[in-house]
């Protein structure tokens, strides 16, 4: 599981990085936006669905990771809701690109240097390849669109995920997010 997450980790932050080099207002940085929210949406659900109950069950004061961890989940999915309903030449558009790349780094540095060690340490190896092979399965059928409002715990996040992922694919096609 650590290594399909961080995995993701690298390809929203190689994104991330083809953002800041694109030329502001220009679709190019819009389309690129848009790639890095479906990665970070589908990385979010697994997280939430497999990570966090582990994280919950085996760490030492789990609740307490897991919670600040969707808290800034939270944040993360408010800034790039708002970053959807914004075109790349919107003043607002470059405004939330700062804020949207702070955000991943410090979720990135807090589950690669603080939390993935600690589950580590407690969690059975076995467990954390079947959950590895259960974050493979969800993403490609997760939502690709930030909903701020969406549920935390894992049951109802799998539920919605369910309903929301197929809506969402079928929408990205039909407006062609994140490959114009």
């Amino acid at each position: 599981m650590i290594e399909e997450l961080t995995a993701d980790h690298r390809e929203v932050q190689r994104l991330l990085d083809r953002v800041r080099c694109a030329p502001p207002g220009g679709a190019e940085r819009k389309t690129l936006v848009e790639r890095a929210a479906i990665v970070l949406v589908r990385h979010t659900v697994a997280e939430k669905e497999y990570l966090y109950p582990a994280v919950r069950r085996y760490v030492l004061d789990g609740d307490g990771w897991a919670d600040r961890a969707l808290a800034g989940h939270r944040a993360l999915a408010e800034i790039l809701a708002d970053l959807e309903e914004r075109g790349p030449g919107d003043e607002g558009f470059g405004r939330l690109l700062p804020p949207l790349v702070t955000e991943v780094t410090r979720h990135v540095v807090e589950a690669e240097q603080r939390l993935f060690p600690r589950l580590m340490a407690v969690c059975p190896e076995e467990e954390l390849r079947r959950l590895g092979a259960r974050v493979r399965e969800v993403e490609p059928k997760a939502p690709t669109r930030p909903r701020p409002g969406a549920p935390q715990a894992a049951p109802l996040v799998k539920a919605a995920a369910r309903v929301w992922g197929p809506w969402d694919r079928l929408r990205d096609v039909w407006t062609r997010r994140g490959r114009r």
